[in-house]
């Protein structure tokens, strides 16, 4: 939904387009809501999904914590308030400069999925806090993150076992069930997989303290989602059925579902043809496409809500496309997208629920294109 103070925004002060504006009220609600929905979960927000300064500081002030990606993410959490002991280090792929450069800075939690990064860790970050991501096959979810992060759960007990022979903190476990996750059972399976772990250790001596439950919870798109106190509760009911009345220390690590619906994109129609005379298929070209922050579009796993002022009209769907010279640039042609016939060029569209993973993605000046200017308010 575009909000009223996104609308009062765009009609005062009339951006250019593209670009995004993001409400802190609704950033503001969606943190309460997953405090309240687990509220014995630390939060750690997913910086990656929108690092505006204005979000970082709103979320510090709050109480969130931060996990970062890069140690750019890390002194930007710094920068916004947060101190070292509400930031983790969670890309398993780390430099050791960077490793070393984020122990230099105070960050004790870090991210591992193999015995060479816990190697590194040690090397660069002696005596640090390291939790060992367990792979899930995203069953459910519209955009998998499975294969390039993660090792299976006998694989995790060997790397935190190597972890605490190198005189690291063998903290924990983690897992991500897929991003834009709509199935609320698919935290159960991870959680009984980090169950096992936890007893694998134990049988060595070594008592985990942790686990990392990701991130995964949703935005609204095209389809309603589950409400933050539906996932609080299935992920509760979860952690009972395989900790029983020993629950660990949990961390829920929410990106999209914090900051997605906050956003809209304001974008224009540049173009509307078709590729011969008895086409029956519309191209509505917009001046943003996968370059410019849609990045997500690929393989079109997420289908954005569009608001045009033609709504109402007869409606027919077409291929939508972004303005570059690359052909993959185009967002929805397998499954065309319906849009008013009377939809014409220099018409104004609303792209809602884009408020995460979008500035981060849009690409500096492919084309000569500029990057997607945001606006916080």
């Amino acid at each position: 939904m575009t909000t009223a103070r996104i609308h009062d925004f765009f009609a005062t002060r009339r951006p250019a387009s593209p670009c995004l504006v993001v409400d802190l009220d609704v950033v503001h609600d969606n943190y309460k809501a997953f405090e309240k929905a687990l509220p014995d979960s630390r939060i750690y927000y997913a910086v990656k999904a929108n690092p505006a300064p204005e979000i970082l500081r709103l979320l510090a002030t709050l109480g969130s914590s931060f996990d970062t990606a890069s140690v750019a993410e890390i002194e930007m959490a710094l920068e916004a308030g947060a101190t070292p002991d509400r930031i983790s280090f969670g890309n398993t792929i780390k430099k050791e400069r960077d490793i070393a450069r984020a122990h230099e800075l105070g960050i004790s939690l870090f991210a591992v999925d193999c015995v060479e990064e816990v190697e590194k860790v040690a090397r660069a970050a002696p005596g640090a806090r390291v939790f060992c991501r367990v792979l899930t096959d995203g069953e459910g979810a519209e955009w998998p993150l499975s294969r390039k992060f993660g090792c299976v759960p006998a694989m995790a007990v060997d790397v935190l076992a190597q972890a605490a022979r190198l005189g690291l903190d063998a903290y924990g476990v983690s897992f991500h069930v897929g991003s834009q996750m709509t199935n609320l059972d698919a935290w159960d399976k991870a959680l009984a997989d980090a169950r096992m772990v936890f007893e694998a250790m134990l049988e060595k001596g070594i008592q985990l303290k942790m686990v990392n439950m990701g991130g995964g919870f949703p935005t609204r798109y095209l389809k309603d989602v589950p409400s933050a106190q539906a996932y609080g509760r299935a992920i509760f009911d979860a952690l009972r059925k395989h900790f029983g009345n020993r629950i660990p220390e949990t961390i829920i690590e929410p990106g999209r579902g914090m900051v997605g619906n906050a956003g809209v994109i304001k974008s224009e129609v540049v173009l509307v043809s078709k590729k011969s005379d008895n086409d029956n298929v519309r191209w509505v070209y917009l001046d943003i496409g996968k370059f410019g922050g849609l990045a997500e579009t690929m393989d079109e796993a997420i289908r954005y809500n569009i608001v045009t002022d033609r709504d109402g009209d007869a409606s027919e769907p077409c291929v939508l496309a972004g303005p570059t010279c690359d052909s993959a640039d185009v967002m929805y042609e397998k499954n065309p997208y319906p849009l008013p016939l009377t939809l014409t060029v220099g018409d104004e569209v609303l792209i809602e629920g884009t408020g995460a993973y979008t500035t981060t993605y849009s690409a500096v000046a492919f084309n000569g294109f500029e990057p997607l200017k945001s606006y916080v308010i």
